[in-house]
């Protein structure tokens, strides 16, 4: 006989009442079927747990010990059956959140914030590297959830979705002779020398510059090419570049560099921050990217 936790739940009520009549009331049901129960669990553990008097029971000292592990084994029960219902419904156990550097200054911060609040249950363990290989890493499965800059990198079965867009900017040195400019039009920079993310990192930032650069007029002129934000930043810091890089870069004040608006900047030139994931994801990946778009919608 399996000791079932609706026995050992009559087991414990017998126990506290210290009586079979009251115990069957409290449980809801007839008294022999509750005595026959107990006898049926003293034959399975083999010695005697309660100690028979006219005026009801008491526990032996095995029936003690039986019913301190008995509580135990139902707590657990009860615990192990909420943590699966919570870890159902994404309310609990470990996200692999990739994302891209940038990222961390103006999303991820509030994210975590919010997680840590409406989601206490829920470890968030992250991972950064470039927009190719943090949609490759959910591809594989290395990752539950991944905020990419350039969703051309991400392979046609992963799920995308756009939560956010940003302006893109001119980043000039700061000695620069239009860094003091209210707004600039694209053409005031024609003759300038750019640095620009390669064709690895972020290939449709890339392409989208050149094409609004031919739309207004010329093609940029590239000097030099960065794979990662901090080699895009030194360039332009350096004072040998100006480069187009998104609004979020505001958040991160670099010296030697002045952000300066793009007047009547094109439709076409924008930064997005997109979210991939497998198609059969969990409650907690859908949780986490509800919680990311309420948070961008509300400013």
């Amino acid at each position: 006989m399996d000791l079932s936790s609706r026995l050992l739940e009559q087991f414990l009520v017998v126990a506290e009442e210290r009586h079979f009549g009251r115990a069957a009331e409290r449980l809801s049901m007839r008294q022999p079927p509750l005595s026959q129960a107990i006898q049926r669990l003293e034959r399975r553990v083999g010695v005697q747990l309660f100690d028979r008097g006219p005026g009801g029971v008491r526990l032996t000292p095995a029936g003690e010990a039986f019913a301190t592990d008995a509580a135990r084994l139902l707590a657990a029960e009860t615990a192990a059956l909420d943590r699966a219902r919570r870890v159902g419904k994404g309310l609990e156990g470990d996200l692999r959140l990739g994302y891209v550097s940038l990222l961390s200054l103006r999303y991820l911060p509030r994210l975590l914030g919010a997680a840590a609040q409406e989601l206490p249950g829920l470890r968030i363990r992250l991972h950064q590297d470039s927009s190719a290989v943090v949609a490759d890493m959910v591809r594989a499965g290395s990752l539950d959830l991944g905020f990419v800059r350039d969703p051309s990198t991400v392979p046609p079965e992963l799920v995308t979705s756009v939560f956010a867009r940003e302006r893109v900017m001119a980043a000039l040195p700061t000695g620069h002779r239009l860094a003091h400019a209210e707004a600039l039009d694209l053409a005031d920079l024609r003759d300038e020398q750019f640095v620009l993310p390669t064709e690895s990192a972020l290939p449709a930032l890339r392409g989208q510059i050149h094409l609004v650069c031919e739309a207004a007029g010329f093609t940029p002129t590239v000097l030099a090419s960065a794979d990662d934000l901090t080699g895009l930043l030194s360039y332009v810091a350096s004072g040998l570049c100006v480069s187009l890089l998104t609004e979020a870069l505001l958040d991160l004040p670099v010296p030697g560099i002045t952000y300066v608006p793009l007047r009547g900047a094109p439709g076409r030139l924008e930064s997005t921050v997109t979210a991939v994931h497998q198609p059969d994801t969990d409650p907690a990946v859908r949780r986490v990217l509800d919680l990311a778009t309420g948070l961008y919608k509300r400013g």
